[in-house]
């Protein structure tokens, strides 16, 4: 079923669907109680709108039906190992509102009504997501764990020598950044925060240079908190670091065993990281992004798996844009948007409905068409003054790594 033409079933549906708006039944909605506001013209445009709203909204539910459906006959398939081909894609941009709109008088009155029966209900204030206070306060109450914070060129320092040691190239990690960050991120920077100004409030739980998630960051610990751990131990003992410094890095690498043994509490999947994400435990782990010696090797890290992911499915030298694509859809979604039969096709094919509209970027496009206004969007934030900074850390690097050869 296409958005643009619907079968004549399905037309009848939409037809019984118009008529229930205006039974007794529907009588109690707020558009019912509104409309017996109006008279005249104001209502006949009312209601138009209203069916024209309701004969939309029909038709994004079939298109988005068909995507799902689409989406899991793919499952199907790549559990056989079945290449995927145009027709298991929906190949139509979700549909468009081309109905009437209300006048601007008659909008405003609408809100205002709207308004007023939701201060009426007194629905509950909506959920305030965490921000970098509240990982800070959870790690505290629920590991004893505080990171340890450095100044931003050093972390960004320390992120360039493990970028480059993982086999990273400072284009890619440097794309990323400036999409993700807007080339102005810091260590610190949770989606919805300015990071120069800290105004806003937190729409995700996402953080730092590569913006992961909470269940990004449980999911990372699973898979490479061994190496960390060992990595803080040998530190701990080189000769030539002071008592207090070996005494931290202890005391790290205690708190971070805790935090491992958390994160292995639920079986190693998705869905699993993502429940853990939603408790004081799990959202406290993600404190060890801002951590100065964790933080870099962590982040570092899921950019590397992305690009091993790659690297064992033929896609080599993956471009800032490509490594950032599977960074946002998701490392195996990133893929299937990269090959042939998925670059052709609607973004909408690859993301949930809400993330849909929800990214800006993603809406509206082709996965080849993402890729181009990825890239257009890089080269902008590039020249933002966080990017800069990045650029000249990673020649510094570049030149210490030189010099020891």
């Amino acid at each position: 079923m296409t958005a643009r033409f619907l079968p004549v079933a399905a037309l009848a549906l939409v037809g019984l669907w118009l008529a229930a708006l205006w039974t007794p039944v529907a009588a109690s909605s707020g558009a019912e109680r509104f409309s017996r506001t109006l008279s005249g013209a104001d209502r006949r445009a009312f209601e138009d709108y209203l069916s024209a709203q309701a004969v939309h909204d029909f038709k994004m539910d079939a298109y988005w039906r068909e995507v799902t459906d689409k989406r899991a006959l793919r499952r199907g398939k790549r559990s056989r190992k079945e290449p995927f081909t145009a027709k298991d894609y929906v190949r139509t941009l979700p549909p468009t509102y081309t109905g009437p709109t209300l006048s601007a008088g008659l909008e405003k009155r609408w809100k205002a009504f709207q308004t007023r029966e939701s201060e009426q209900k007194k629905a509950p204030p909506r959920r305030t997501l965490p921000g970098v206070d509240d990982f800070l306060a959870m790690a505290k109450s629920e590991y004893g764990f505080t990171p340890e914070r450095i100044p931003e060129r050093e972390f960004k320092r320390r992120y360039a020598r493990e970028a480059l040691a993982a086999g990273l190239t400072a284009d890619q990690v440097l794309r990323v950044y400036a999409l993700e960050t807007g080339g102005l991120g810091t260590a610190d920077m949770v989606a919805g925060i300015h990071p120069i100004r800290k105004t806003g409030t937190p729409i995700s739980s996402a953080i730092g240079y590569a913006q992961l998630l909470t269940a990004n960051t449980t999911d990372e610990l699973v898979k490479h908190g061994p190496d960390f751990l060992e990595r803080l131990k040998r530190m701990a003992n080189q000769s030539g670091i002071s008592d207090a410094r070996r005494r931290a890095l202890v005391d790290k690498h205690k708190k971070l065993s805790a935090m491992l043994r958390a994160a292995r509490s639920v079986p190693h999947r998705w869905s699993e990281h993502m429940a853990l994400a939603r408790t004081r435990k799990g959202q406290a782990i993600h404190a060890i992004n801002i951590d100065g010696d964790i933080g870099p090797w962590l982040q570092v890290k899921k950019l590397q798996d992305i690009k091993k992911m790659a690297d064992n499915a033929g896609r080599t030298n993956l471009s800032g844009a490509e490594i950032e694509l599977m960074n946002l859809a998701g490392p195996g979604t990133g893929l299937e948007m990269m090959r042939p039969a998925g670059l052709k096709v609607p973004t909408s094919n690859f993301f949930a409905r809400d993330a849909y509209y929800r990214n800006t970027i993603v809406r509206g496009k082709t996965s080849a068409e993402l890729l181009v206004a990825l890239n257009e969007r890089m080269d902008k934030n590039l020249q933002n003054s966080g990017a800069i900074e990045f650029a000249e850390v990673f020649r510094e690097v570049r030149r210490e790594m030189a010099s020891r050869r």
